[in-house]
């Protein structure tokens, strides 16, 4: 009897031992660059997939499932991280611009994390200017951080941000140094970890590591066609009537923008004519680019092989990112902002073979305000009420979306004509077949004096006073995925852009987003809402 109660003692132990292995809480890599756009990831099959930028990244993506359809909410570094933190739409968290604060008491992702007994760490670009204070271990870029030899804030005897240390090297090589020597020595591997890394590159003017100076030396890098024609994209509210503002509207590659000068930056000589000018100044935009991805995919591979050596691989899941999409010379346009095709998409990669199907791809429509509830509940959580964003976990594990799952996605750019890129401000709705964009034109303070008196520190940019004519631009994604066709306007879109405008302002009424607070810019969006 003693020995059948004692080994029935051994198999309850055991089976209690393995429900307690298969319940296991997984640990969590995000890797996040800075305006890795996916024309620039292999996987994504752009025009650049021939080059082969990202063979590490690219095998992340085929042993798990690739995004198709992920898109930020407002495509600026510091409003999508943000966005990212909170699980909130940028007007609900605050965050509407580059300069503004995310107190600490909304650093929600981690103190989430850290209640389902997670360690937390955050290790490169943070640019939300409060103290990461709720990460157990942080080691971030001091603003927007330096590409060379950066000095970083870490948790010191001094307060926050006096406790400093600097390191030597490239900023993707220096940062990933320490996230390697924290998950080898920093954390505590008795707790499951939360560990988000984040590369300041291939964030602009592309300063990339001096090994990389003869990748795609000799190499003829693919051009959009939109670079030299681009048929009937935009609007008066991008373009000015007549194209009478296409020289403050958009920062570009040709001799067009007359205040960001890209090709000045990069020292092509004015003497030379478009459109070889602009080709020129392509080609060394996008090599420097590429260069600054090569040196992060590398670097990935490196956080990978230590995952493997400290034997976390199978139960880490991998998450490969950016924080917005990023315009390489389509539509004749750098940088981000737009709500065009190129800055609103992001990559969004997911490795986890204990949940997600490798090689896997899904159409589901997500944001980065997603992200958040869905890294909870992937932890074991829930998604807290006061989050608007929704987890994509049942996406992960069938490949399915659930019923009910949402068909479109809201965007908003505030930073009217900001920091010589000229863009102007925009609201709109992206479906799966369709994008309506109303491009409104107006900065979200009211007038100069309001701004300095608001941010009596901030040195006050003359553009953002420039009223640009607003309008409205819908394009046919199915037809016309490059979006060179603006059908606002074609009687035959009208039942669209109807059925469109209603979804537009359900979304601006469920995400607190009907400018109640501006009431300049609800007065001009409302006085145009049936041109």
């Amino acid at each position: 009897m003693r020995r059948i109660t004692w080994a029935v003692s051994i198999l309850l132990a055991a089976t209690s031992c393995l429900q307690a292995q298969s319940k296991k809480q997984p640990n969590i890599l995000y890797i996040m660059s800075d305006d890795h756009t996916t024309q620039a990831v292999g996987v994504y099959g752009s025009r650049l997939a021939s080059l082969n930028p990202t063979p590490v990244i690219d095998k992340l993506a085929r042993e798990g499932m690739v995004f198709n359809n992920c898109f930020a909410t407002n495509s600026l570094c510091t409003p999508s991280r943000a966005t990212i933190v909170t699980g909130q739409y940028s007007q609900t968290n605050g965050v509407l611009e580059l300069n503004q604060e995310l107190p600490s008491s909304r650093h929600y992702l981690p103190q989430e994390m850290k209640k389902l007994g997670y360690q937390t760490a955050i290790v490169g670009k943070w640019h939300l200017i409060a103290e990461p204070a709720d990460f157990d271990y942080y080691c971030t870029l001091i603003g927007q951080g330096k590409y060379f030899d950066p000095p970083l804030n870490v948790r010191g005897e001094k307060p926050w941000p006096q406790s400093i240390i600097t390191k030597n090297g490239h900023s993707s090589d220096v940062l990933t140094d320490i996230s390697i020597e924290w998950l080898k020595k920093g954390r505590d591997k008795n707790k499951p970890f939360f560990l988000m890394h984040h590369f300041k590159a291939p964030h602009d003017m592309f300063e990339f590591a001096p090994r990389y100076k003869d990748y795609l030396a000799h190499t003829f890098i693919p051009e959009p066609a939109s670079l030299y024609y681009n048929g009937k994209n935009g609007s008066v509210g991008t373009r000015g009537y007549g194209d009478s503002m296409t020289s403050i509207i958009g920062a570009s590659l040709s001799k067009r923008d007359t205040l960001w000068g890209l090709g000045r930056k990069l020292g092509i000589p004015s003497s030379v004519p478009d459109p070889e000018y602009r080709h020129l100044v392509y080609q060394e935009y996008l090599k420097r680019y590429l260069r600054c991805v090569k040196g992060i995919d590398d670097n990935v591979a490196r956080l990978i092989a230590t995952l493997e050596e400290e034997g976390l691989m199978e139960n880490t899941i991998i998450i490969y990112t950016g924080d917005q999409g990023f315009m390489l010379g389509e539509h004749d346009y750098m940088d981000k902002r737009w709500m065009y095709e190129e800055s609103m998409r992001m990559p969004f990669i997911v490795r986890y073979p204990a949940a997600v199907k490798a090689g896997s791809r899904t159409d589901a429509m997500v944001n980065n305000a997603d992200f958040a509830p869905t890294l909870i509940e992937l932890a074991g959580g829930k998604t807290p009420a006061y989050m608007q964003g929704h987890s994509f976990k049942q996406v992960l594990e069938t490949g399915k979306e659930p019923v009910g799952w949402q068909q479109s996605v809201y965007y908003r750019y505030w930073m009217h004509m900001a920091h010589d890129l000229g863009v102007p401000a925009h609201v709109g709705i992206r479906t799966k077949d369709y994008k309506l964009i109303c491009f409104y034109g107006r900065y979200w303070i009211d007038g100069h004096e309001a701004y300095k008196k608001k941010f009596p520190n901030k040195r006050w940019d003359p553009h953002y006073a420039i009223e640009t004519p607003v309008a409205w631009e819908l394009y046919d994604l199915r037809n016309d995925p490059g979006e060179m066709n603006n059908l606002y306007g074609n009687p035959a879109y009208d039942a669209i852009v109807k059925e469109l405008k209603q979804e537009l302002l359900l979304k601006r009424k469920r995400l607190n987003d009907e400018d109640s607070g501006f009431p300049h810019l609800r007065q001009v969006i409302n006085r145009h809402w049936n041109d």
